[in-house]
């Protein structure tokens, strides 16, 4: 059917500011639905706080409201708008659970303003447990012993008649916000309290736990003529207990049989059906690892992060996509490349996305991991094998890992790291590998985690490579087998007693380099040419290297905290500033939640690891003009200084320039040369140094790692024994990584920015 002519203005409601459950994703989705309705003649009306995003850009809405996520201020921008219509399901629960109020208190009604897409119907019977519960009995769908409380004394009571141990869902709340696992009576009770407290409605589910199943989601889109595909599937690495957006995901599922897959499917294509949603949704399950014993999680009726990751994984832009159902199109009229929308999206290869932590910074703080979401972002990464794909992933992740190896689990014994991998945390799969190291069995690992063995096994593969790399020092074979399992060229240099260096000139001495494959959504099925490409070492070559002039924009991986989604707003404009000037844009990025990881942002897209290796192997390929590096936060700036080494050109701000501003010494002596007063400091690159430096600057002194992001590591220091602590525990201290100390001076911090004229190299 076609588009709908009875509308002329769309209100989309944003997510707001980004927060742990709700970050880029929704960004991207609402970029993604603002150009979707713009492209089809829509006037868009935009309500959203957040500054940092591309969506809130002039260019992308035609209008644009920055005021408060609230009923007040969104019913009065529908008042004095006038709006014909709302596109509920894009600005995550933040922007769901307003367009539910905004029909509630009769606002639309009184303004004849229609929900888009879905209707309220669905999205409550999706969104409320009872409802839910109700319907998937009604259908004949297994879902799990749970009732709904209201108080802490009915939540007890329910919790006696289901039976310990029980998981807490509080309604309406986002990432998992106020649910956790109770075992008992006492650690039931100021759990439920807490999720009476976070829930907007002062409701909770209390469900019986099925900790170490299997945890499964499907993408699935649905327009009103009932036409329904699977995006994809993705499996979680870690089994139910963890919440999704802290588990390792791999796209698409890899452990499930054909019967399995098939039946989940058939599963997820009945409930999007009977809610009768149109657009996408996300449908989680929890399936039995010994049966066929399955059981509906819960069903997201509007995008989400999963959908976020499914979109960059598949090549289909789930949310352009749903904004266009809501206006009355229908699959079969939706264009994706030259394929109909209807088309299901084929995957020839695999993607993981790993999760992006805050513990780096809070390096106190617990690193459990449980229901509700403590990751800040993630990384996606692209391989033709699970332990490819792990390895790039690992290196997206800016860490400090290059490999599936942490330093803290090198002097754990082997009965200290099983009781370590006994409770999910972020770090898990580096204490497992360091296991297989020790030489501990697949069967021993799987009853302490209830990982499923296939994972372990590919993980066990991968540190047998490492024997295999070590008994044959500088072997051509044995490197092509190691850059297939993905290991990166500072690995295979640590185990041949080399640098990253010498592995990168002994791979161009013998031709050993990676090639390009295209992600087109099916698989090669049909001829088409999609410029969004990740790296293997196989021999065909999918990328086409064009003549035209091009420039490479670096962008800032994964969301975390000191790097937000501020540095995708940026690499955005560059592109859309290079274009204008004639060049061909190229991005490379890592971040599924973002705009600047859609294929159709730039000219070129690499989903690639934002390290040396991996950005010169591209730029060996491509060839460009320059690069830039001042536009992806402190990634991107991190890479100019090794990107110059190897004879990359790094235009706009240049690498010397990037020295004076983050190079202490040179700093001060710029200063100095301008007659501009600064706090007392020196750069150390000891502990002794930074002892001698603190005594002679004097108590309390600032100190800091040189070259990172957000004030990591930065504390005030008023004593010695306190400088020494952090100087042994708090940071790494050597040449390569000075610490910064300085006068500490109490005052007013005063902000501000300039912008010098700059332009791309002439032509």
């Amino acid at each position: 059917m076609p588009k709908r002519t009875d509308i002329k203005k769309v209100l989309v409601i944003g997510s707001g500011p980004i927060v742990i459950g709700q970050a880029a994703e929704f960004d991207y989705a609402g970029t993604q639905a603002c150009l979707a309705l713009k492209e089809e003649g829509y006037q868009v009306i935009l309500c959203n706080s957040n500054p940092a995003t591309i969506m809130t850009d002039t260019s992308i809405a035609d209008k644009v409201y920055m005021e408060p996520l609230t009923l007040e201020y969104i019913a009065k921008i529908i008042r004095f708008e006038r709006p014909d219509a709302i596109l509920p399901g894009i600005g995550g629960q933040t922007g769901l659970n307003l367009a539910m109020q905004l029909e509630k208190k009769g606002i639309l009604a009184e303004c004849r303003v229609e929900l888009l897409g879905t209707d309220s119907r669905s999205i409550e019977q999706a969104e409320d447990r009872e409802l839910f519960k109700e319907l998937c009995e009604s259908l004949g769908e297994p879902v799990l012993p749970s009732d709904i409380a209201g108080t802490v004394e009915d939540g007890l009571h329910v919790a006696e008649k289901i039976g310990y141990p029980v998981i807490l869902r509080p309604a309406f709340t986002l990432g998992g916000t106020g649910g956790g696992f109770a075992d008992n009576e006492t650690e039931f009770v100021p759990l439920m309290k807490h999720a009476l407290e976070l829930s907007p409605v002062r409701e909770v589910l209390i469900e019986k736990s099925i900790k170490g199943f299997k945890e499964i989601e499907y993408e699935v889109m649905r327009d009103k003529n009932d036409t329904a595909i699977t995006i994809c599937n993705m499996e979680n690495l870690d089994p139910v207990g963890i919440h999704t957006g802290d588990s390792i995901v791999v796209c698409p599922s890899q452990t499930l049989t054909n019967k399995e897959y098939h039946m989940l499917r058939d599963s997820a294509l009945k409930i999007i059906r009977v809610l009768k949603i149109e657009g996408g949704c996300n449908v989680q399950f929890a399936l039995d690892p010994n049966s066929f014993q399955y059981y509906l999680i819960e069903v997201n009726p509007r995008v989400s992060r999963s959908s976020a990751l499914a979109s960059k994984a598949s090549g289909y832009p789930i949310a352009r996509v749903s904004a266009k159902i809501g206006i009355g199109m229908t699959l079969d009229e939706i264009q994706i490349a030259n394929t109909p929308a209807s088309f299901e999206p084929a995957l020839d290869y695999v993607v993981t996305k790993l999760p992006r932590f805050p513990f780096d910074k809070f390096a106190d703080a617990n690193n459990a991991l449980s229901t509700q979401m403590k990751a800040t972002g993630e990384v996606m990464s692209i391989g033709r094998t699970f332990e490819e794909s792990l390895l790039k992933g690992i290196r997206s992740l800016e860490i400090g890992a290059f490999h599936i190896h942490l330093r803290k689990f090198d002097t754990m014994s082997r009965e200290e790291l099983l009781a370590y991998i006994r409770i999910g945390t972020d770090d898990r799969i580096y204490a497992i590998a360091q296991l297989f190291r020790l030489g501990c069995d697949v069967d021993s690992i799987a009853g302490e985690t209830a990982i499923d063995r296939f994972f372990l096994r590919k993980i066990r593969n991968i540190v047998t490579m490492e024997d295999e790399i070590s008994r044959h020092q500088n072997d051509v074979t044995t490197l092509w087998e190691a850059k297939k399992h993905g290991f990166s060229d500072k690995e295979i240099g640590l185990l041949w007693n080399k640098t990253e260096t010498d592995i990168y000139r002994f791979r161009q001495q013998n031709d050993v380099r990676p090639t390009y494959k295209m992600i087109d959504t099916c698989a090669s099925e049909f001829e088409s040419y999609i410029p969004y490409f990740y790296s293997t070492y196989e021999e065909e070559n999918e990328s086409r290297v064009s003549d035209k002039k091009k420039i490479v924009v670096l962008g800032s991986g994964p969301i975390r905290i000191g790097q937000g989604v501020e540095f995708d707003y940026s690499t955005v404009h560059a592109v859309q500033t290079i274009q204008k000037a004639g060049y061909e844009a190229i991005i490379i990025n890592n971040n599924p939640e973002t705009v600047s990881t859609d294929y159709t942002c730039s000219d070129k897209l690499y989903f690639e690891p934002l390290c040396p290796e991996d950005v010169m192997n591209i730029i060996e390929l491509e060839q460009p003009e320059g690069v830039i590096a001042t536009l992806g936060g402190q990634t991107a700036i991190n890479l100019a200084d090794p990107l110059k080494e190897r004879g990359v050109k790094i235009i706009g701000t240049d690498c010397d320039a990037i020295d004076r501003a983050e190079n202490r010494d040179l700093f001060e002596k710029l200063l100095l040369s301008l007659h501009i007063p600064q706090p007392r400091g020196e750069a150390v690159t000891s502990i002794e140094a930074g002892m001698d430096a603190a005594r002679r600057i004097g108590y309390p002194v600032l100190v800091r790692p040189s070259f990172v992001l957000g004030g990591r590591a930065m504390q005030i220091v008023g004593k010695e024994k306190d400088m020494h602590d952090y100087l042994k525990t708090a940071v790494e201290v050597d040449e390569d990584k000075p610490v910064l100390v300085d006068k500490y001076i109490r005052g007013k911090e005063v902000p501000s920015a300039y912008i010098l004229p700059t332009a791309c190299p002439k032509r």
